[in-house]
């Protein structure tokens, strides 16, 4: 399991390396670009099962803490629905891979 920190430790988010690499690639290209957006996800039930949302922008001190050491392999397909949430009214969700869909190695 991975970590998202945001803000040194104001919300650190738990998830497997592979979603955390998907969501790395879309939330850096965000910010190279100098856009803030909201991104939300889904509590466990062990902090209550509710929804939570951070309003990420470019000096905001983020760290994404890899468990592996190995990068996964890219899911193409899921970084274009990831995309197309960023670029929302809603902002980045976390979204489950689409299953079936095509992957790039080593990106």
């Amino acid at each position: 399991m991975g970590y998202l920190i945001y803000d040194g430790q104001s919300a650190e988010i738990q998830m497997d390396d592979r979603t955390l690499a998907h969501l790395q690639i879309v939330i850096i290209s965000k910010l190279r670009r100098q856009e803030s957006f909201a991104f939300s996800w889904k509590e466990p039930v062990s902090k209550g099962d509710g929804r939570s949302t951070i309003w990420i922008f470019p000096t905001v001190s983020l760290r994404f803490k890899f468990e592996g050491s190995r990068a996964p392999v890219v899911n193409e397909a899921w970084l274009d629905v990831l995309k197309q949430s960023v670029n929302s009214n809603g902002g980045l969700q976390m979204i489950p891979e689409p299953m079936g869909s095509r992957t790039v190695a080593g990106q």
